[in-house]
C-alpha cells in the first residue's frame, strides 16, 4: 500500500477547511499567487503595449508563477522522501491540504441556502456574490439558487476533483502547479480586451489541465445523483468553457433544472444558452439537494484516493 497522502489531505480539508483564524494570521497560499499575478498585470499589461508583447508578458507571468509554486513544492517533496514513511506522508498531506476546497465550497454554498431559507433574499445575494462573478444585486430567488448551484458544480472540478487528480498524478508539485494555473485563469484568463492577450497562456493551460478532471467530475456527479447522464452528454459543450460544462450539465440533469441562461456581468446582459431542460424556477430545497449530491461526489473522490493508495 502506498502512503495515503491524498486521502489524508482530503480528510484534513473536510474536517477543518482553511480556518478563519489561520486565514487572518497567514492568509492563504492562493492569495500569494493572486498578489503576484496582480503585480505583473499592472506592470506588464499596459494598454499601450502591442498585443503580441502583452501575450509574451502573460506567458512570462505564468512561467514565473509556476517557478515560484512548483519549485518549493518539488524541494519539499524531495526532502520528505528522505524521511521515514510514517513521518513523510503526514507532512506531505499538510502541504497538500490547502490546495483542496471541499469544506470552503460547501460552507459558502450552505450560507446561500440558509439565507434563503430564512427569507433574507438580500443576504442570499450577498452570500452568492462571494462565489460568482455575475451581477447579483437584482437576482430573484431562482436566480440566486441557480447561481449557487452553478458555482458548486463548476467548483467541484476546480476546487476538489482537479487538484486531487494532479496530486495523485504528480504529487505536491502537480497539485500546486494546478492551483497556480487555475488562479491565474480566474484572474486574467478572460476574453475582454484588457486580458485577452495577457491571459491567453493562463486560459489555455487551465483548459488543458482541467480536460480530464472535468470529465471525471461530471461522471462522479452523475453517479452521486443517480441521474444526469443524458443532460451531460447533450449539453456539456454548450458552456463557453470546454470543461466547466461537464460538471454543470451533470448537476443540471441530476436535479432536473435549467442552469446558466442569460446572465449579466458589469451591467451587460449576456445571452448564454440554457444548460439542461428542466425547471428554471429553483428554490432553496434545490441547493440542499445539490449539496447532498456534492457530498456524495466528494465521497467518491475519497474512495478513488483510497483505492489508488491501496493499489500502489
Amino acid at each position: 500500500m502506498a502512503d495515503p497522502v491524498a486521502l489524508a489531505a482530503l480528510a484534513l480539508d473536510a474536517a477543518i477547511g482553511w480556518p478563519a483564524a489561520l486565514y487572518r494570521r497567514t492568509g492563504h497560499p492562493v492569495g500569494a499567487f493572486a498578489r503576484l499575478i496582480d503585480g505583473c498585470e499592472r506592470h506588464w499589461n499596459r494598454p499601450s503595449l502591442p498585443s503580441a508583447r502583452r501575450r509574451l508578458a502573460g506567458i512570462g507571468t505564468l512561467a514565473l508563477l509556476l517557478l515560484l509554486s512548483v519549485g518549493p513544492a518539488l524541494l519539499i517533496q524531495r526532502a520528505m522522501n528522505e524521511l521515514p514513511g510514517p513521518v513523510a506522508w503526514p507532512l506531505l498531506a499538510l502541504f497538500a491540504w490547502p490546495a483542496l476546497a471541499q469544506r470552503s465550497l460547501h460552507d459558502h454554498v450552505s450560507a446561500v441556502e440558509r439565507a434563503l431559507r430564512g427569507g433574507d433574499l438580500p443576504q442570499a445575494r450577498t452570500a452568492v456574490g462571494r462565489i460568482v462573478g455575475r451581477d447579483t444585486a437584482t437576482l430573484d430567488e431562482a436566480g440566486v439558487v441557480r447561481a449557487a448551484i452553478e458555482s458548486l458544480s463548476e467548483s467541484y472540478c476546480d476546487g476538489v476533483a482537479a487538484p486531487l487528480f494532479w496530486l495523485l498524478a504528480l504529487g505536491l508539485p502537480g497539485v500546486w502547479a494546478y492551483k497556480a494555473v487555475n488562479t491565474a485563469d480566474s484572474l486574467i484568463g478572460h476574453r475582454e480586451e484588457r486580458w485577452r492577450a495577457f491571459g491567453w497562456a493562463a486560459a489555455r493551460m487551465d483548459d488543458a489541465l482541467n480536460l480530464i478532471p472535468a470529465r471525471i467530475g461530471g461522471v462522479l456527479i452523475c453517479v452521486a445523483g443517480c441521474s444526469g447522464w443524458r443532460t451531460m452528454a447533450r449539453d456539456a459543450r454548450l458552456h463557453a468553457s470546454p470543461n466547466a460544462g461537464w460538471t454543470e450539465a451533470a448537476m443540471a440533469g441530476a436535479l432536473g433544472l435549467r442552469l446558466a441562461g442569460p446572465i449579466a456581468y458589469d451591467g451587460v446582459m449576456q445571452d448564454k444558452p440554457w444548460i439542461g431542460r428542466g425547471r428554471a424556477a429553483a428554490g432553496p430545497q434545490d441547493i440542499r439537494r445539490a449539496l447532498r449530491i456534492y457530498r456524495r461526489a466528494c465521497l467518491l473522490l475519497w474512495l478513488i484516493a483510497g483505492g489508488v493508495a491501496w493499489a500502489l
